[in-house]
């Protein structure tokens, strides 16, 4: 389980010299109702625009074509692709370090391609993310959930 502590490390190590409060909650899971579209509302638009700008730029390698893409606010997943082209991806990508958004794009956007996770896959991940091993190490540390509890200063 991700602790705070560990959060914060984290946190820290990939962005050096912000600081990092946490917002504990105790007895809620995941907020619900008003909260959460509130929440899922004011971030939508900022992370369609931060995952159209990363698909533009990492798509001008590959020259995949995809269809629809949505920002949802997903429970578990960072990201999805369908069989029919369409892109998902967490509204949540918004308070990801870089190289991990970098990483959950280039991930799914690589599905549109080859639609598991064979060797051919991560060679074309590895195309743009030669490191991608340790981003998903690290992506595998944070917790979809976890990031509504964070409140940067």
């Amino acid at each position: 389980m991700l602790t705070s502590a560990r959060l914060k490390r984290l946190y820290a190590s990939v962005f050096p010299g912000m600081r990092i409060r946490f917002v504990r909650v105790r007895g809620v899971r995941r907020p619900r109702g008003k909260l959460a579209t509130a929440n899922y509302e004011q971030h939508k638009e900022a992370a369609r625009a931060l995952v159209h700008r990363k698909l533009e730029q990492f798509n001008r390698h590959y020259g995949f074509t995809y269809h629809r893409v949505a920002i949802r606010d997903q429970k578990s997943r960072w990201g999805s692709c369908s069989k029919k082209g369409n892109l998902n991806f967490n509204y949540r990508l918004l308070f990801l370090p870089e190289p991990l958004v970098d990483a959950v794009i280039v991930h799914e956007l690589c599905h549109l391609r080859e639609f598991n996770h064979g060797p051919r896959f991560w060679m074309l991940v590895a195309e743009m993310i030669p490191d991608h091993k340790k981003r998903k190490v690290a992506l595998a540390k944070i917790s979809v959930r976890s990031l509504g509890k964070i409140v940067s200063e």
